[in-house]
């Protein structure tokens, strides 16, 4: 029987729920408080250290990361430190070059960041870029590169990453004008590098050069449900009450990649064939309200809803889910990642 952990802000709450997950199902066996606002945060696995991006509170004037020792017997999360941002608050965190080097994206800020991290402190940014509403960040396997998604810019910036933490300028390539291009992901073979749009409600897939690092954009896939009858969204809009597109999370499976949508609260699959291109989703799962974050490690999918104080567990069946279980986890769910 194999144990995972399971981490999931509750951006409403102020708290991060830990839940065990075996064969047995899923069940909650820490709630953390004191993470003001968060709606990110990363995970060192080998250190048991995860980085939470927190809004101003008691404690702070500021917007930071703070780090948080994990017991994994006990599921309780301690802090550590906190690093104060005073441009602006993490979107998103991830970690490169074995959990010492710490890169993150400011969409309120419109900045990214990368920093050192040593025993579980972070560094005083040791880069920053500047773009419209970045909205995440990812580096390669092997850290020699970053890359940087701008909404607000429609591109992807590509960057040189180095041991120091230090960014090299490489370009950036651009994505479909007002697609609004939010998550990205890259494949196990690190030679194609998958975006997911907000307002178009797309995987756009780009081929990756292993070596230089260089994106090409090569097709989309819709990720919507076209019962829903939902149009292309923009900046600015209300996408709920105007019934638009609103891609949020996309994470790799089995052959596939799981995208939602939180309009319909739906999640798809989409088709990656052999040679890494794309094909619409044709199967919909109704999700918790407004998933704006899901996981998914092997036979499992863990998806939370910004409107549901619920997790949903599910099965993953090639590109079916089979909903098992629902647990309670706080308000304003958002962010889950496997430990």
């Amino acid at each position: 029987m194999t144990d995972f952990l399971v981490l999931v802000a509750n951006a409403g709450d102020g708290s991060i729920s830990t839940f065990r997950l075996n064969d047995e199902g899923l069940e909650r066996i820490a709630v953390t408080e004191g993470v003001t606002g968060c709606s990110t945060f990363a995970v060192d696995g080998d250190r048991n250290l995860v980085y939470a991006a927190v809004k101003p509170d008691a404690t702070s004037e500021f917007p930071g990361v703070l780090t948080l020792a994990l017991d994994r017997e006990t599921g309780a999360l301690t802090p550590r430190s906190r690093r104060d941002l005073p441009g602006g608050g993490m979107n998103y965190l991830a970690l490169s070059h074995g959990g010492t080097v710490l890169l993150g994206a400011s969409y309120g800020g419109g900045y990214g960041i990368s920093t050192s991290v040593a025993e579980g402190v972070v560094s005083e940014p040791v880069s920053q870029v500047e773009f419209r509403n970045l909205h995440s960040v990812l580096p390669s396997a092997d850290g020699r590169f970053a890359y940087f998604v701008s909404l607000g810019d429609d591109v992807i910036a590509q960057y040189g990453l180095g041991a120091d933490a230090r960014l090299d300028d490489l370009g950036t390539v651009a994505a479909p004008e007002g697609s609004g291009p939010r998550h990205l992901v890259l494949n196990d073979t690190q030679d194609a590098v998958y975006v997911l749009t907000e307002f178009s409600g797309e995987v756009l897939h780009y081929s990756r050069d292993t070596e230089s690092g260089a994106l090409a954009l090569e097709g989309a896939a819709s990720i919507v449900d076209p019962s829903e009858g939902l149009t292309h969204s923009r900046f600015g809009a209300d996408p709920v009450a105007e019934h638009l597109v609103w891609g949020a999370d996309l994470h790799v499976g089995d052959g596939v990649l799981w995208a939602s949508e939180r309009s319909a609260s739906t999640l798809a699959p989409v088709r990656v064939a052999g040679d890494g291109s794309v094909s619409d989703a044709t199967t919909f799962t109704e999700t918790e309200p407004q998933p704006r974050g899901f996981a998914v490690a092997g036979p499992w999918l863990v998806a939370a809803g910004e409107r549901s104080t619920e997790v949903a567990l599910y099965a993953v069946r090639g590109t079916e889910l089979e909903l098992l279980q629902r647990v309670e986890t706080g308000a304003g769910a958002n962010w889950v990642r496997f430990v």
